[in-house]
């Protein structure tokens, strides 16, 4: 039985047999049977992480640890509302930072991507709407069909089970899922990991 520990652009968090080629971190958000509970964060630092660093092992949802959260690949947890960790992914951490224009403590920096990707008690994505001409590559769309990645000027319909075939890059105002903080890295440069081809099984 898989754990409900996959998150989708969407924030959603899932059951499902599809693995990850990145995690993250949002703190403790299960119980002690492994069941997630109605919160979605305990603290604004949301990280996304390499999956295997300086030979480190973890038990999946134990007790009493930060629950391990997995990802399709970076931009779908850059769309989710995470970063790149400043431990495992230093090099990223930075470059992301950099193209954000950010500098300073990186505690302020979550809060001001918390504000951007979270509606305040509700526990749920913040959403904005956009031209779909202004949103540069790696950012994530949710059109009628669903979640779809904008990447070399093609659209791509994102399931839990990875990417569909390209389709045409929409036009007109949409509604955006990465949040306007990242969307700013990505316009200045940041390239995040995006596996198109990768099948999750």
């Amino acid at each position: 039985m898989p754990l409900q520990n996959r998150v989708q652009p969407t924030g959603d968090i899932l059951a499902h047999p599809a693995r990850g080629c990145i995690m993250g971190n949002r703190g403790i958000l299960h119980d002690p049977d492994q069941r997630l509970t109605h919160r979605r964060w305990r603290h604004k630092a949301w990280v996304c992480c390499r999956l295997a660093f300086k030979s480190r092992r973890r038990p999946l949802m134990a007790p009493g640890a930060y629950t391990e959260l997995f990802f399709h690949d970076e931009a779908v947890a850059l769309a989710a509302g995470h970063r790149p960790c400043a431990e495992c992914r230093r090099s990223d951490f930075t470059a992301f930072l950099a193209a954000a224009d950010h500098s300073g403590p990186v505690a302020h920096f979550d809060a001001r991507l918390h504000a951007a990707r979270a509606v305040p008690r509700r526990f749920v994505q913040r959403r904005e709407t956009a031209e779909a001409a202004s949103l540069p590559d790696g950012g994530f769309l949710l059109l009628d069909t669903g979640p779809a990645l904008l990447w070399h000027d093609a659209l791509y319909p994102f399931s839990p089970h990875g990417y569909g075939p390209a389709q045409n890059r929409p036009s007109g105002n949409v509604t955006v899922l990465t949040p306007t903080p990242t969307l700013n890295a990505l316009r200045a440069g940041y390239k995040p990991q995006v596996a198109l081809s990768r099948p999750l099984a």
